[in-house]
């Protein structure tokens, strides 16, 4: 935001009359309640649960900080709150991250990679078996989101484009409606609504994110000024997570955990621990610090911010796809490394995978 001329002399003139003995800079003071938000996907129910079983309240003590955990039932209506500073985090997708808040602007920090699709996305026809049925069909998806990264990667692998359909933008909330309208053909979702949808007769899954490991990713990010700030919200987060992922796996509470987790997704038990089959979760978080300091996230990134660019997703009158820049552990980095505002931080993670939370 461009400041007003009086506001500048306010502050040229409160410059002059301060000495550096008495004007020292102004640090923000810890804040002590923080605002995250998260959406239905089965790779991040574990924060409503956490919420649930006490597991927020716990940690969010241990750093004397209060965490509230809020769903907002549809997914890029929680990334666009997000950006506009409602929430200080959001669950969110590595695609969806760079082209929305990095790509406005909100420096954004992934403090926690939680899983990839393994499956969890999927390319559905009605009625037809074969991906190359697609071709000169309507696809209803969430338009510009990793349905549509995915939807492009399915294009691509049968020597189709995007121009051979003509896309629907649907709603994760409206997806599972819409597929029963009768002039739907055909549509790209994720988990719960994917596995609700492939149920049906008449649905056959054609491509699915298992096809493409590794690069649908889903995270937990947050405002980076607002952790750079508040280290102690980063700490809680990653002992949040890594608690809950615990408890999932333990033998005797590990099944209440997973129902609770299905009840709030609207899923049974059963069809909850399928998603999960088709999701993979770092449960340690020497997994995730693995994954996100190994070189092929650059990879993985270098094809997620082509596809973006080529989709007008990283701003108007945008040259060229370094515009925004990305930062990963250690010194690499894609894009201009003077406006780097998606950064993949693996600092927190490792504190928890060193025992050191």
């Amino acid at each position: 935001m461009k400041r007003s001329m009086s506001s500048l002399s306010r502050l040229l003139l409160a410059a002059a009359v301060c000495s550096a003995a008495f004007c020292l800079p102004a640090q923000a003071a810890p804040r002590k309640e923080f605002n995250v938000a998260w959406s239905i996907y089965v790779g991040w129910m574990p924060w409503p649960y956490a919420e649930q079983a006490g597991i927020v309240k716990k940690w969010g003590d241990k750093y004397g900080i209060k965490i509230n955990i809020t769903q907002i039932n549809d997914y890029v209506e929680s990334i666009n709150q997000y950006t506009a500073g409602k929430f200080d985090g959001v669950t969110v997708t590595n695609m969806d991250a760079l082209t929305i808040p990095a790509a406005g602007g909100v420096d954004t920090t992934a403090l926690i990679v939680g899983d990839y699709s393994n499956g969890n996305d999927g390319v559905i026809l009605k009625n037809a078996k074969s991906l190359t049925d697609i071709k000169g069909q309507n696809v209803n998806l969430v338009e510009f989101s990793v349905s549509h990264y995915l939807l492009a990667r399915a294009l691509s692998s049968v020597g189709l484009a995007e121009k051979d359909i003509k896309t629907v933008n649907t709603s994760d909330a409206d997806i599972v409606s819409a597929y029963k309208a009768e002039d739907t053909t055909a549509l790209v979702t994720w988990n719960p609504q994917l596995s609700e949808i492939n149920s049906e007769p008449t649905a056959h899954m054609v491509f699915d994110s298992s096809k493409i490991p590794g690069e649908i990713i889903d995270t937990l990010a947050v405002n980076t000024k607002t952790l750079q700030q508040n280290p102690a919200l980063g700490k809680a987060l990653v002992g949040i997570w890594f608690d809950t992922l615990k408890l999932m796996q333990d033998p005797v509470k590990g099944k209440a955990a997973r129902e609770a987790m299905a009840k709030l997704s609207g899923s049974s038990l059963a069809s909850f621990e399928g998603q999960l089959k088709t999701t993979k979760l770092f449960y340690t978080p020497a997994e995730a610090v693995s994954f996100t300091t190994d070189p092929k996230l650059v990879q993985t990134m270098d094809l997620v911010r082509s596809f973006s660019f080529d989709h007008g997703l990283l701003g108007q009158n945008v040259g060229n796809k370094d515009v925004v820049g990305i930062a990963f552990p250690g010194t690499a980095t894609l894009g201009d490394t003077k406006n780097i505002k998606l950064r993949f931080d693996a600092t927190y993670m490792k504190m928890a995978a060193d025992g050191k939370l």
